[in-house]
C-alpha cells in the first residue's frame, strides 16, 4: 500500500516540479525537485511508518481532547499547560529586562568594556587590540604560586592580568 502512495506522490511532485521550473524558473523547479524526492525517501528508508505514527498519534490526540470537553481532567491540563506557556513567555521577558537576577552574582555583558584611552575619538569603535602571543615565550617562564595561596588569590592574580591587558 505505501509503496504505490509515495512513487505516486513523488511522480506528481516531479511533474509539479517541471511545471514549476518552465513558469518561474529553474530556482522554483530545483526546490519542487526537491521537495518531490522526500516521499520516496521516506518509503526507502522506513521513515514513512515514523510519520504515519505522529501523524496517526495527533489525531487520536485532538479527538480525544475534542471529545473529553466537559471533563474536568481535560481542562485542568489544558489549563496548566497555558499556565506553562504564559510561565515561559513571562521568565523570557523578565530575562530581558534584567528582573530577578541573583544579588550575589554580576550579570555578565555580552561585550567586554573597552577602556577610555583605547577609543579613537569621533568614532564608534576601538581600534584592533595588538597581536599577543597566546602562550608564553621559552624565555618567560610563568611564575609558580608560592605556597599557603588560596584559590581566591589566584583568582585575583587572573584580574589583575586581564586588566592590564584592557579584558573585563
Amino acid at each position: 500500500m505505501w509503496l504505490p502512495l509515495c512513487a505516486g506522490a513523488t511522480g506528481v511532485g516531479l511533474v509539479l516540479s517541471f511545471l514549476a521550473w518552465r513558469r518561474k524558473g529553474v530556482t522554483s523547479g530545483v526546490r519542487g525537485l526537491a521537495w518531490s524526492l522526500l516521499p520516496i525517501a521516506a518509503y526507502l528508508t522506513g521513515a514513512h511508518l515514523l510519520l504515519w505514527g505522529v501523524v496517526e498519534s495527533t489525531v487520536r490526540f485532538v479527538t480525544n481532547l475534542a471529545a473529553g470537553i466537559i471533563n474536568p481532567f481535560v481542562w485542568a491540563g489544558v489549563a496548566l499547560a497555558g499556565l506553562s506557556a504564559v510561565l515561559f513567555v513571562a521568565s523570557g521577558v523578565m530575562r530581558k529586562r534584567g528582573v530577578g537576577k541573583a544579588s550575589g552574582r554580576p550579570e555578565r555583558s555580552k561585550q567586554p568594556e573597552q577602556p577610555k584611552s583605547a577609543q579613537r575619538p569621533g568614532s564608534g569603535q576601538a581600534p584592533p587590540a595588538p597581536q599577543r602571543p597566546a602562550v608564553p615565550q621559552a624565555g618567560n617562564p610563568p611564575a609558580a604560586a608560592p605556597k599557603g595561596r588560596t584559590d581566591d588569590d589566584d583568582f585575583s592574580d587572573i584580574e589583575a592580568i586581564l586588566k592590564r591587558r584592557g579584558i573585563g
